[in-house]
């Protein structure tokens, strides 16, 4: 029986998900928060992990890259993430961090339960809707410097609280700052960040 973790910071949706899931009959399902995500996988071992990318834990998992997916998920366990085609930023950032599946979150329950059994099987699993979200993430114009920049603002650091946490210069975190701006077509700051946010870059 493939085992599977749901993680989410909603319990009302955690929730809902495990019931889906068990209602098929072919999972053994558990579920967990992100602060004790870590604890779940490490005694669970499953075979695959649901992630809404949506959920601001999963900013965590995928910022780290493929790293950080292994350190937490472990080498046995295949990422599946829930996402949306308008947040190709999000649908970029769960690739760098080798998803194995994507699927729809507003697409049909059993596109799901599809995606959870080639991803257990090692197959990779893409909903066609995602596709040109997938063509949108690959023109994605900023670097990870400038993505970090505009991360930590978003988070509503100073300009020198963001120089000190990436042992920067003030200037430099300016000059990445507007050079962010301008590659996104912002008008400033605040719309930079809102920009990027919509499309799940930050």
């Amino acid at each position: 029986m493939t085992k599977v973790l749901v993680l989410h910071s909603v319990s009302l949706l955690r929730s809902a998900l495990v019931a889906l899931l068990k209602s098929e009959g072919a999972f053994d399902v558990f579920s967990a928060g992100w602060r004790s995500a870590a604890r779940h996988v490490g005694a669970l071992r499953p075979d695959v992990c649901v992630v809404d990318l949506d959920c601001p834990g999963a900013a965590g998992l995928l910022d780290g890259g493929a790293d950080a997916d292994r350190e937490l998920l472990g080498a046995g366990t295949a990422l599946l993430v829930l996402a949306s085609a308008g947040r190709p930023g999000a649908l970029r950032r769960a690739f760098e961090a080798r998803a194995l599946g994507y699927v729809d979150k507003h697409g049909s329950p059993h596109r799901l339960v599809r995606g959870i059994r080639k991803v257990a099987e090692g197959e990779r699993f893409v909903d066609e809707s995602l596709a040109f979200g997938f063509l949108e993430a690959s023109r994605m114009p900023l670097t990870a410097r400038e993505l970090s920049v505009l991360a930590r603002a978003a988070e509503g650091e100073s300009i020198a609280e963001i120089a000190r946490g990436l042992h920067l210069s003030n200037g430099t975190v300016r000059n990445y700052m507007a050079s962010a701006t301008r590659k996104v077509g912002a008008r400033n700051r605040i719309d930079a960040i809102r920009i990027s946010q919509c499309a799940g870059w930050v």
